[in-house]
């Protein structure tokens, strides 16, 4: 396959984009991706994927690989909302044209940074990010705490309303703490679950309730460096779960909450993500 046209993402029907993302990450290395085509509008607003900036290579017309995009105006940033290529497109070359396009445009927008994520064990795509001049910025850590019988805390953390907490998240930047933005309002926003938030001193927990009573937490900041008042939060989190397991995605820097994580017992999880950038 030598062939391809790149197109906006927009013009591609979504039950064909749906389908050629799947075929792409059917071989992921955390498992293929599995969600109904009814999910995938939420799904992508979870990414801050916008279909307009994105791009699809096709051959005929055929999807055979994608590059979306998720702006970050905040940040003057755009992000690499997810990259993938169906199998027998890898080494084509489409993945790398749509890197080169994904930056040129962002350097014409007038963005002065890209950024993604990526699994450090995806060597391939890893290398093909390194050499388009990307450099690891972080690690993003998951944790996860099995059920056990954790004893009560005198810890009391305030109950915050979700836009307030929303804006302390919005907060973070100008008080120099950047963020992946899947643990920011604008992701946090989409999410189906009903979330709940808590405040101690200097740190903002987000979280829900999942429904075989396990917690997912979905954002995990402390802005001092002790991460004491974190610890005090999830000490307070721990003492209510009742026996059931505690997860938190591989999107935590291990300085805004990732130390406490570990000193309450957290086990890092097998995968962990790289944060990386490019200037353009």
């Amino acid at each position: 396959m030598s062939s391809f046209d790149i197109v906006a993402a927009d013009a591609i029907e979504p039950a064909r984009l749906h389908a050629a993302f799947a075929a792409a990450f059917a071989d992921y290395l955390i498992g293929p991706f599995r969600m109904p085509l009814a999910e995938w509008p939420s799904f992508l607003a979870r990414q801050g994927v916008e279909l307009p900036l994105s791009r699809v290579a096709v051959a005929g017309n055929d999807p055979i690989a994608f590059c979306f995009v998720a702006p970050r105006p905040e940040c003057a940033s755009w992000r690499l909302g997810t990259m993938g290529a169906l199998p027998a497109a890898r080494g084509s070359g489409a993945a790398p044209a749509l890197l080169q396009d994904f930056t040129a445009r962002a350097k014409a927008a007038g963005v002065e940074t890209v950024e993604l994520e990526c699994f450090a064990q995806n060597t391939r795509a890893l290398r093909l990010y390194e050499k388009h001049g990307f450099t690891t910025i972080d690690a993003l850590y998951g944790y996860r705490r099995d059920s056990g019988h954790d004893q009560p805390t005198s810890a009391a953390p305030r109950v915050i309303e979700m836009e307030t907490a929303f804006a302390w998240l919005e907060a973070c930047r100008e008080a120099g703490i950047a963020l992946p933005l899947q643990v920011t309002p604008r992701s946090l926003r989409a999410l189906p679950a009903r979330l709940q938030a808590w405040r101690q001193g200097e740190a903002q927990l987000v979280f829900s309730q999942a429904a075989g009573g396990g917690v997912q937490v979905h954002s995990l900041v402390d802005r001092a460096p002790a991460q004491q008042d974190a610890e005090q939060l999830l000490a307070a989190l721990l003492s209510t779960r009742h026996g059931h397991p505690v997860n938190v995605p591989q999107l935590q820097r291990h300085a805004v909450g990732g130390a406490a994580l570990e000193r309450l017992g957290f086990e890092r999880l097998p995968l962990h993500q790289v944060w990386m950038t490019a200037s353009v």
